[in-house]
C-alpha cells in the first residue's frame, strides 16, 4: 500500500520525542532528507522505502531502519511514484520532462522512458491492471483534465505507442486539477480517481474506475446530487470494502454507480490505509501528529508527535514510515508498532509507612484499545533485602482499568514497587512504579577522643562503638587531617568485634576530625559521629656563643660576655607560611616582665635563627621561648603550642 498525497512545502517545526524509531543501525548509517517530497512507496520483497525529492531531482531508496542505501539522479521535476504490482519495477512522474521513467527497483538502474504529451504532468501515478495509470491537464488548466496509462508489455519499436491518452470514462466532468489516484491489491483492476476543481473548489469529481480489461470502466461516480466537499490532498482506496477515504477523513461508499456516506475519521489531511484496513492519518496543519484508526473508529489506537508531509505503511502493518517536517527538509522516520495501543499506567504508593506493617497500593491502567478481562500485571519490589527485585504475587486489573494490592514490607529504608504490564498484540508494554519511605530503627554509634590535646606524632587509637543492628556490623573510619592539602581518608573498615568496637590508629601530626559511619541496614537507620583531636606542634631551641652553663639557683643558664650577641634558632614543625612567635622577657627584682614578641617566618627546613643585642652590662639575665600560635602563625592546622624557655645570663 502507499500514499497518493502530494508533497508539501510546510516549513514548521517537528518533534520527534514521541516517535517510537526501529533499533537504530551503524552510527554511520546516512538518515534520508528529500528537500521537498514527491511520493513514498514501500517494496516488502527487497524491504526498501522508496522516496522522491523533487528539490533534487531524485529518488532515495532506504532500508526498513531509515537508513539511506542508494539513490538516482535526473527525473526532472519528479512528483509523484509507484511500484509493479510485483514489485521488481519502480515507476516516477517527472513533470517537467513530462516522462513517466521505469527504474528497476532493486538497482534503481533505469529501464525505460516513456514520453507524455501533455502540457502538464504526467502528475500521480499508480499501478493496476498490469499498466501504469497517470493523471495529467493542458497548459493552463482550462480544459479537463484526464487519465492516461502506459503499456509496460507494448515495444515502442513495434510502431505501438505505450502511451494512451484521455482514458477516464466520464463525460464532462468538469474538474480543471490533475486528479489523485489509489489502487488497493485487495480489489485488484479497480483505480480511485478524485479531484477538486483549482478555479472552483465547488466543483469535486470522485469516481472509481475499472481498470482490469483494454478499456476503462467506470464503477461508480456521483453527481450533483452528492457532494464529497473538498479532496484538498489524498484519496485512498479501502482494503477489503467498497469505500474510498478522502483526505484522511471522510469515508464514501460506493455501490450501483453510485456514492453514499460512509461516516468519517476525525479531522485529517491525508492517509494511508494498511492492507489489514489499518487507518494511519496525517493531523491537519498545525496539529503535529500522526494517528493510527482502527476500520471505521474515532478514537486513535495510538498517536505520534510529528509534523508529517506524507506516509506509507509496511505491507505487514508492522511499522509506519512518515516525512517529517526538519532542518533543511523532511526526514524519513520510522514509527514502531502503530497497530498497538500504548497504555497508561499509574501507580499510588504512600509516602512513608512502617516497616513489618501492611500497605497498600492501587493504581490504574488504561489504552484506546480495552483489556482482555482477567488481564495481569507484575509486581516487583526492590528493597536493601533484595536490591535487584523481589517478585510479588500477580494482581488482577478490575473491569475498570484500577488494581490494588498488599505488601508488609520487611526492610525499611526506600522500598520501590513496580508494576509491568509485558503488552500483547493489542497493547505496547508499560511499566510504573513508586516510592515509600519506610521506617527503621536507630543506632547508637560513639566514637572517643573528642576534644583531646596530644603531642606532635603521638600515635592515637581511636575507638568506635556500635550498638545494636540487624545484618550489618560493618563500620568505616576515617581521617580528616586540618588543612587543604591532605584528603579526607578511609583509615579503616571492617565489622565491629562481639563487644561492637572497632579501632584505628591515627598519626596526630595536625588536628585531625575523626569520622565513624555505619551505613545501616535493612532495619536500621545510617548513623554518622565525628570526633575532633587536636595536636601540638614539635618546637626546639637551641642557643649558641655562649661560654658556659651553669645553674642560678636550680635553673641552668646560658652564660654570654655583656657584649656578646646570643644566636638563638628555633626548629618547628613546617607548614607553607608558618611563623614562629618569639618571647622575650626580663628578670628584674624576683619578677619576669616581658620585653616584647614578634613573628619571625620559618624557612623550609623549618628552622627561624634570631640574634638577641648584647646588653652590655653585666648581671642581666633574660630568658625567650618559640611559640606556635593557631590562627597567628600563618595557618590552623595544629593546636597553639608553647616551647621551652631558654635562660641567657650576662656577665662580664
Amino acid at each position: 500500500m502507499r500514499s497518493t498525497a502530494v508533497a508539501t512545502s510546510l516549513a514548521v517545526f517537528f518533534s520527534s520525542a514521541a516517535l517510537t524509531v526501529v533499533s537504530a543501525g551503524p552510527a554511520s548509517a546516512a538518515s534520508v532528507v528529500v528537500g521537498s517530497p514527491a511520493g513514498i512507496v514501500v517494496n516488502d520483497t527487497l524491504k526498501r522505502v522508496f522516496v522522491g525529492d523533487d528539490t533534487n531531482d531524485r529518488i532515495v531508496a532506504a532500508d526498513y531502519n531509515g537508513n539511506r542505501v542508494d539513490s538516482v539522479d535526473g527525473i526532472d521535476g519528479i512528483f509523484d511514484l509507484a511500484l509493479s504490482d510485483d514489485g521488481t519495477t519502480l515507476y516516477a512522474a517527472a513533470r517537467v520532462s513530462h516522462e513517466i521513467v521505469a527504474l528497476d527497483a532493486a538497482t534503481l538502474d533505469v529501464k525505460a522512458r516513456y514520453p507524455v504529451a501533455a502540457g502538464i504532468g504526467p502528475i500521480h501515478l499508480e499501478h493496476a491492471g498490469g499498466k501504469v495509470w497517470f493523471t495529467y491537464g493542458e497548459y493552463g488548466g482550462q480544459t479537463e483534465s484526464d487519465l492516461g496509462s502506459v503499456d509496460p508489455a507494448v515495444d515502442p519499436a513495434s510502431g505501438t505507442d505505450p502511451v494512451t491518452l484521455g482514458r477516464l470514462p466520464l463525460e464532462n466532468h468538469g474538474v480543471s486539477s490533475t486528479a489523485y489516484l489509489d489502487t488497493d491489491p485487495s480489489q485488484p483492476g479497480l483505480l480511485a480517481v478524485g479531484a477538486t476543481d483549482f478555479y472552483d473548489s465547488t466543483k469535486d469529481m470522485l469516481a472509481v474506475v475499472d481498470v482490469s480489461g483494454d478499456a476503462p470502466r467506470l464503477v461508480a461516480s456521483h453527481d450533483d446530487s452528492y457532494s464529497v466537499q473538498y479532496i484538498g490532498e489524498d484519496i485512498d482506496l479501502a482494503p477489503g470494502t467498497p469505500q474510498v477515504l478522502v483526505d484522511g477523513m471522510d469515508r464514501h461508499a460506493f455501490a450501483d454507480g453510485r456514492f453514499t456516506a460512509a461516516g468519517s475519521y476525525p479531522s485529517g489531511r491525508t492517509a494511508d490505509i494498511a492492507p489489514n484496513g489499518l487507518v494511519a492519518q496525517v493531523a491537519p496543519i498545525g496539529e503535529y501528529k500522526v494517528a493510527v484508526y482502527a476500520p471505521g473508529a474515532t478514537t486513535p489506537i495510538r498517536t505520534y508527535t510529528a509534523d508529517a508531509s506524507d506516509l506509507a505503511w509496511a505491507p505487514d502493518a508492522s511499522r509506519l514510515f512518515v516525512l517529517a517536517s526538519s532542518p533543511g527538509g523532511y526526514t524519513l522516520k520510522v514509527l514502531t508498532d502503530p497497530a498497538r495501543s500504548v497504555p497508561t499506567l499509574s501507580m499510588n504508593a504512600p509516602a512513608t509507612a512502617t516497616r513489618a506493617k501492611p500497605l497498600t497500593v492501587t493504581g490504574k491502567i488504561t489504552a484506546t484499545v480495552p483489556f482482555a478481562a482477567g488481564t495481569q500485571l507484575a509486581v516487583t519490589r526492590t528493597d536493601l533485602e533484595s536490591p535487584n527485585g523481589k517478585a510479588l504475587p500477580a494482581i488482577t486489573v478490575k473491569a475498570d482499568g484500577t488494581y490494588s494490592f498488599s505488601d508488609t514490607p520487611p526492610a525499611g529504608g526506600k522500598v520501590k514497587y513496580t508494576v509491568t504490564y509485558a503488552g500483547d498484540a493489542a497493547h505496547t508494554a508499560t511499566t510504573a512504579s513508586d516510592t515509600v519511605e519506610v521506617s527503621r530503627n536507630s543506632t547508637s554509634l560513639s566514637l572517643n577522643n573528642n576534644g583531646k590535646l596530644y603531642n606532635y606524632g603521638t600515635d592515637v587509637k581511636f575507638t568506635a562503638h556500635l550498638g545494636t543492628t540487624y545484618k550489618n556490623r560493618t563500620v568505616e573510619i576515617w581521617a580528616d587531617p586540618f588543612g587543604g592539602d591532605k584528603p579526607k581518608k578511609l583509615i579503616r573498615t571492617g565489622r565491629v568485634d562481639s563487644r561492637g568496637n572497632i579501632a584505628a590508629l591515627v598519626d596526630m601530626t595536625r588536628d585531625t576530625t575523626v569520622t565513624a559511619v555505619f551505613k545501616g541496614d535493612a532495619r536500621y537507620l545510617p548513623k554518622t559521629v565525628k570526633s575532633t583531636a587536636y595536636a601540638r606542634v614539635k618546637i626546639s631551641t637551641a642557643v649558641a656563643r655562649h661560654y658556659k652553663t651553669a645553674k642560678i639557683g636550680s635553673t641552668l643558664y646560658y652564660w654570654f660576655h655583656k657584649n656578646t650577641d646570643p644566636l638563638l634558632t628555633t626548629t618547628m614543625t613546617y607548614y607553607p607560611g608558618r611563623q614562629q612567635r618569639f618571647d622575650l622577657q626580663v628578670y628584674y627584682q624576683g619578677t619576669w616582665y616581658p620585653a616584647g614578641s614578634e613573628y619571625f617566618p620559618l624557612g623550609t627546613s623549618g628552622k627561624s635563627a634570631i640574634t638577641l643585642e648584647g646588653p652590655g652590662e653585666s648581671g642581666i639575665r633574660a630568658r625567650m621561648r618559640s611559640v606556635y600560635v593557631n590562627g597567628s602563625s600563618g595557618d590552623a592546622v595544629n593546636s597553639t603550642t608553647y616551647g621551652p624557655w631558654k635562660y641567657l645570663y650576662f656577665s662580664r
